[in-house]
């Protein structure tokens, strides 16, 4: 009984540790696209918020990624275990290459190819609730910022009522992009630890025979949650220096009214969907349609759509969860033909 929790457990701290690497972008990129928080700083305080936003809100999404993508009874510790090392091992591989990853697609698609080929995919809950989220959140935070930068933000600029220099600096508006930026970090808690910790409290619930509604089920969780989310900030610390690089600095230079306006949308829509919904939000693409909002606002969409490190992540976004589901097949195929499964 041991290694049928320890073995996923380690997987899922694998996984927590890429997931805080490829996380800790969309949460700070503006802050630190600003110049308002030191690199060093960043991994601390993100790990700390994600922490508490998994434990206070992080329960709904947790219940999606653990039984309504495929039936409790089929989570077994191997099958698990292949899930988040799928996850991780993809996650990984964004990591290396500088590029932020959306962890809920790769997980969702990780999850979905045992569903599909055990003939338990619930094709309803994937293709009509959470890729529909994946689609309009995204674009619904392109079409906010780019409003926003379009009739409030360059208008207010041109008739020189903010001086961006000397707002930059100011403590006020430092502490409040730093305010925003922990509020994404809250939202990352709240939706993507359930990732790693979905999948485990279920798999236990089933095995102890608990009820998944029950208390049982939360205990677990919580259990759970304080073994994996710290390693947000040890992920953060270790793998996200790159990913922080080429969004914050990469798209283009952020100034501080920007930077809450950015941290500010795209938490609210991911913390709505998690906590009315439960649907596993991409956080890296609500943020990166911030960005790129704001920025065809200012600057054009010939300009940001030219920019490189952009075309990179739109190809990373559309590779990684096809590998994710390809190799995760792959590993559910080679178990069960072995008869571990």
């Amino acid at each position: 009984m041991f290694h049928h929790v320890l073995i996923p457990l380690l997987a899922a701290v694998f996984l927590a540790i890429n997931m805080g690497g490829t996380s800790i972008s969309p949460a700070f990129s503006a802050a630190y696209g600003s110049n308002v928080i030191r690199k060093s700083m960043i991994p601390g305080l993100f790990g700390i918020m994600v922490f508490i936003g998994a434990m206070v809100a992080g329960k709904a999404t947790s219940a999606t990624l653990g039984k309504d993508l495929i039936p409790v009874a089929y989570l077994s510790w191997e099958l698990v275990t292949i899930i988040l090392g799928t996850v991780g091992i993809t996650l990984f591989i964004a990591n290396l290459l500088g590029v932020p990853q959306s962890n809920v697609q790769t997980t969702v698609f990780a999850i979905s190819a045992p569903a599909v080929y055990f003939h338990q995919f619930n094709s309803h809950k994937v293709f009509f609730e959470i890729v529909p989220t994946w689609f309009i959140a995204p674009i619904l935070s392109f079409v906010i910022c780019y409003l926003f930068g379009k009739f409030v933000y360059t208008p207010i600029r041109k008739k020189g009522y903010l001086t961006f220099g000397q707002l930059s600096q100011h403590p006020a508006v430092k502490a409040i992009i730093i305010i925003m930026s922990s509020y994404v970090a809250f939202s990352i808690g709240a939706n993507n630890v359930a990732n790693a910790v979905g999948p485990i409290a279920s798999m236990m619930s089933h095995e102890l025979k608990l009820p998944f509604d029950g208390d049982g089920f939360s205990i677990i969780m919580v259990l759970t949650t304080l073994v994996v989310a710290p390693n947000f900030a040890i992920g953060a610390s270790i793998l996200g220096s790159k990913g922080l690089e080429n969004t914050g600095k990469g798209i283009f230079l952020f100034g501080p009214f920007e930077a809450i306006i950015i941290s500010f949308v795209t938490a609210s829509i991911l913390l709505i969907s998690s906590v009315t919904r439960g649907i596993p939000t991409s956080l890296i693409q609500l943020n990166a349609g911030a960005i790129i909002g704001l920025g065809v606002a200012r600057m054009g969409a010939k300009n940001i759509f030219r920019k490189t490190s952009l075309n990179k992540f739109f190809v990373v976004w559309a590779i990684a969860p096809v590998i994710s589901f390809g190799l995760s097949l792959t590993l559910t195929w080679l178990a069960d033909y072995l008869g571990f499964l």
